[in-house]
């Protein structure tokens, strides 16, 4: 019997058992089950669904246009060569200009940064008051936000090119920066008030008591605690901004077209010889930075979204 239960369940188990003790807990399962086997084989074809059209971005950028002619697009490079990324960013065409991306670049980052840090320090605020202070009004003033959240872009494109228009700052960066700014406020202020809405109320109490003001609790409490959903709101703001594509044509000019504009003109050339290499090295490096910033706080998105994020 002993050797019946050490091959069926190991020695350990069987030592257990000829001493009359049974194990506490689960029975292990099989790594090999049939659920296993259905939950991994579909994660696997997803991610090779997902991860296929990357892998052939990437073989495609590092070859040559004759080998790329040869027709096999999944044929890793028998010489690779780094001249479409080099083309790509300094001096592929882009309409009239022969930049490349690198100007495309820098006025992303001159949209992005600011779009970014003022859209989430204003939302945060709101967000802080909306769930801590409420006035009033709180509730009519927090229906009006969120029902802005849903109203499409396209809507507003006009009206707003006439505001823009009427202040002079029509075409230019800032004016791009006030209109990214606007348009993330609503889904911002949800995340920050939901998220400030979770926490102890009694830290909130506690800090009244001892006298702390509307800065002070927000500053030396709130801010502390709040790393995860700043994390999360400068992700959704960074992968929103960056990849933008309506508002950067619509209200700059080209000069200050962001990277996702100049990539679409460079994908969309009809001048020449189409430099499948070139347009493929040029869109990773258009969705680099996104990519980038979600892998570095990747982690720190999930806890914020598990924290309360989108807790109502």
């Amino acid at each position: 019997m002993a050797d019946t239960f050490a091959l069926k369940d190991g020695p350990a188990l069987a030592a257990a058992r000829k001493a009359g003790v049974e194990p506490a807990g689960r029975r292990p399962r099989r790594m090999l089950s049939g659920r296993n086997i259905m939950i991994y084989g579909t994660l696997f074809v997803a991610a090779v669904y997902y991860l296929l059209p990357l892998y052939v971005m990437i073989v495609t950028s590092i070859k040559g246009m004759p080998e790329i002619r040869l027709g096999n697009i999944f044929s890793p490079p028998m010489e690779i060569t780094l001249e479409p990324w080099a083309k790509a960013w300094a001096s592929a065409c882009t309409g009239l200009n022969c930049d490349g991306l690198s100007r495309g670049f820098w006025n992303s980052v001159r949209i992005t940064v600011p779009s970014t840090l003022i859209s989430i320090l204003i939302a945060s605020i709101n967000g802080y008051a909306l769930a801590n202070w409420k006035f009033k009004g709180a509730d009519v003033f927090f229906t009006i936000l969120i029902v802005g959240a849903f109203i499409p872009y396209q809507v507003m494109l006009y009206p707003i090119v006439i505001v823009l228009r009427e202040m002079g700052i029509y075409g230019t960066l800032t004016g791009l920066v006030i209109v990214h700014t606007i348009f993330g406020m609503p889904i911002l202020t949800l995340l920050f008030r939901n998220y400030f809405a979770s926490l102890p109320s009694e830290l909130f109490k506690a800090a009244r008591i001892d006298g702390a003001g509307f800065w002070q609790i927000y500053f030396r409490i709130m801010l502390p605690m709040s790393l995860p959903i700043f994390v999360v709101a400068m992700i959704l703001q960074v992968t929103g901004i960056w990849n933008d594509f309506l508002f950067g044509v619509v209200f700059t000019r080209p000069e200050y077209y962001p990277m996702t504009v100049q990539l679409n003109n460079i994908v969309n050339s009809v001048q020449g010889v189409k430099e499948y290499n070139v347009n493929m090295a040029a869109t990773l490096l258009t969705g680099a930075v996104p990519l980038i910033v979600y892998f570095v706080s990747g982690r720190l998105f999930v806890r914020g979204i598990a924290a309360g994020a989108v807790k109502g």
